[in-house]
């Protein structure tokens, strides 16, 4: 392969996704593109498992085989690579939970339990952010900029938890949580159908 065959060098500068409590939808979706970015297959072994390992002769040994051919080392080199990309994403304080767990799809399902929550938990954290919605207002000295930051942000966790809300409904409910300052643009635009659109 000659200089002028080899694919241009990437630069990565992105950093790995810290997985938060109460965030685990939002992380995974970052991870993915993280790990996809990185390199696609190893993407396949948390879906996948290792599919590269051959099984163990019955009663030659117990746990994983060594690696004995290039691509057995390939595969347990990438293992290792998605395993420990994964464990960087893990805040200190859970760290000694994980390290232990013996490969990546593992680890990925333990992640899942532990942040991901179940349904009581889902449903609950719904609840919280549609209560967030219906509640939400723009504080008298926040600029419009930062309020419809924060609101964009509600309305993506609504839909990261399968809560959606009608865009209709969403332009009304931003509009009517300005200040009154602003209740003459919030009027004319209330007026005109398709003027806001969020």
């Amino acid at each position: 392969m000659t200089e002028q065959d080899s694919p241009p060098p990437t630069i990565t500068a992105m950093k790995i996704p810290i997985i938060k409590k109460g965030e685990y939808d939002i992380w995974s979706m970052r991870m993915r593109q993280y790990i996809c970015h990185t390199d696609h297959n190893l993407w396949d072994i948390i879906v996948d498992g290792d599919l590269q390992e051959e099984a163990a002769p019955a009663g030659e040994q117990s746990g994983p085989p060594a690696p004995k051919t290039a691509k057995q080392l390939t595969a347990k080199r990438n293992q290792e690579r998605v395993k420990s990309i994964l464990l960087l994403a893990i805040p200190d304080e859970y760290l000694l939970k994980f390290h232990n767990v013996p490969d990546a799809k593992s680890l990925w399902a333990a992640i899942k339990s532990r942040f991901g929550g179940n349904d009581e938990s889902k449903k609950m954290q719904r609840n919280v952010l549609k209560h967030q919605f219906e509640n939400f207002t723009t504080a008298p000295n926040e600029s419009l900029d930062k309020a419809y930051d924060r609101f964009q942000k509600l309305i993506s966790q609504l839909e990261v938890h399968a809560a959606p809300v009608s865009k209709e409904y969403i332009n009304q409910k931003f509009l009517r949580s300005l200040p009154p300052s602003w209740s003459q643009i919030a009027l004319i635009m209330r007026n005109k159908p398709d003027s806001l659109v969020l």
